[in-house]
């Protein structure tokens, strides 16, 4: 069996030297810290504020109830993965098992949460540089920004994970400064300038752990809810990652120990330290934490934090939308140009199509709005459109378990919880957009959001209707039944 195993890589590997597959350049390192990434978003550092003065000290749960539920989608998008390695995207798995609908509503709702969010990390990036040089006028960071990922990208998949290494690198580092420092000031009792005592009482003292009540609790979940957007990222990455059999369950069964760390951990210590209802919405309590610390450059630091978690996600937004434009394009559901690879075996086209769009970030900083007001936007309409992915990842894991029994069976990474596992965390989706409904803000980005599918829907139904579109469909489909066989029967040997 491990001979056949090696067998299947080196064939895989002899494809892809000839440019016409993805070439498995991310190695275990890599994929590692591309999960943290993934799994520790912007929002921590620009959100938590926010989370912390709406919900208390309650919004450790808030993490711990998303972080747990979010481990599941990521178990079915495993197993699915992992019993097919010709599955290049949960966008292929999805069309494989639900039909050629699901394929193109998943892969093109997923290119326009990472182009959003693109947009919107370009802007801060753009506003994070003005705080050292204000006199540049900012259409230049942005533009920078923007040439610089698209620069880092282009060259070889292995380009992006060092970048993508590097930039989580920095964000684990702030976040466990943290909590040493915060550790630190509770051990020896220190006392702000406001008189208040480091200490872990303060986390039940004020109001107990739900002092703004369920709805307050309720108001955690919307916000804290788009900083684990980018947590499916590993999966994206799946048809470039080095011997995926090993290091895909590395990656993801590492989900709950980073959430208990990065989030519970952080979260707890700077509550402890200082009493939740001291932090503004308007702030990263991070600055704080470092500045009562004695850092007198805090806040220079921590901006330069958030400009590397901003351009990190940038920088996943990149890389996902040019892979799963190329998964639409080898199925027939996007342009053909966008299925040619560079020598490198780099989607080049697709890359600098999605780089296009980012353009549009240079816009929205004349357009007179905030840091502040495009994040909240930006945090609904990504959080919906990430949501109906995750869906589509156990719906599709639904199918699976129904029509692919053998290779469940078969499977060394079953989700753990069975079937009722996906039904759970579907239910806890339909709770989170009745909490969108709460507020005014959320709520109006809930009714636009439906646009969207509109648009794709009727896109759908105009490109399915084409004889090249119908051709192309037959081919793929005719492929993919190869595939999977070839795959059921290794699999089962």
């Amino acid at each position: 069996m491990k001979g056949a195993a090696v067998a299947n890589d080196s064939t895989q590997l002899k494809t892809d030297s000839s440019g016409t597959k993805l070439e498995r350049g991310l190695s275990s390192r890599h994929i590692q810290l591309m999960a943290i990434s993934g799994a520790v978003g912007t929002g921590l550092f620009m959100g938590s504020g926010k989370t912390i003065s709406a919900a208390g000290p309650s919004v450790i749960f808030v993490y711990m109830i998303i972080g747990f539920m979010l481990f599941f989608v990521m178990r079915a998008l495993g197993e699915i993965l992992l019993s097919n390695l010709n599955y290049k995207t949960f966008a292929d798995f999805a069309g494989d098992l639900l039909g050629p609908w699901a394929a193109f509503f998943t892969g093109w709702t997923y290119w326009f949460c990472w182009v959003v969010t693109g947009i919107a990390d370009v802007v801060a990036i753009a506003q994070y540089v003005a705080y050292w040089w204000s006199e540049i006028p900012l259409w230049l960071p942005a533009l920078c920004c923007i040439l610089l990922l698209a620069g880092l990208n282009l060259p070889t998949v292995k380009a992006f994970g060092e970048t993508e290494f590097w930039f989580s690198l920095v964000k684990i580092v702030a976040i466990l400064a943290l909590i040493v420092c915060g550790l630190a000031m509770i051990a020896t009792g220190f006392s702000s300038s406001e008189g208040d005592t480091a200490s872990f009482v303060h986390l039940w003292a004020h109001g107990g752990m739900f002092p703004t009540g369920f709805m307050g609790f309720v108001a955690g979940f919307q916000i804290a809810v788009f900083a684990f957007v980018g947590i499916e990222l590993v999966g994206t990455a799946a048809a470039e990652t080095k011997d995926p059999e090993k290091n895909l369950p590395k990656a993801i069964n590492s989900i709950p120990l980073r959430v208990i760390l990065f989030y519970v951990g952080a979260l707890t210590v700077l509550m402890a330290v200082t009493p939740w209802y001291k932090f503004s919405a308007d702030e990263s309590p991070f600055v704080g934490m470092f500045s009562m610390a004695g850092l007198a450059a805090a806040a220079g630091l921590v901006n330069f934090v958030v400009l590397t978690a901003a351009a990190s996600s940038a920088n996943s937004g990149i890389y996902s939308t040019s892979r799963m434009l190329y998964a639409l394009s080898q199925d027939g559901d996007a342009p053909k140009k966008f299925s040619k690879l560079s020598t490198t075996q780099v989607p080049r086209n697709a890359l600098l199509f999605s780089c296009m769009f980012l353009l549009a970030a240079v816009v929205l900083l004349y357009a007179g709005d905030s840091v502040a007001q495009a994040f909240t936007l930006v945090t609904t309409v990504s959080a919906l459109c990430f949501m109906f992915v995750w869906s589509m990842i156990l719906i599709s894991y639904l199918a699976f378990r129904k029509r692919r029994p053998h290779l469940h069976d078969a499977s060394k990474f079953k989700v753990p919880g069975g079937m009722g596992a996906p039904y759970m965390v579907l239910a806890f989706f339909v709770f989170i957009l009745w909490a969108l409904t709460t507020q005014a803000d959320t709520r109006a980005a809930l009714l636009a959001t439906p646009l969207w599918f509109l648009v794709v829907g009727l896109s759908y139904l105009k490109m399915r209707k084409s004889d090249s579109h119908q051709a192309l469909r037959a081919a793929h489909q005719a492929k993919v039944l190869a595939e999977n066989e070839a795959a059921a029967i290794y699999r089962e040997s």
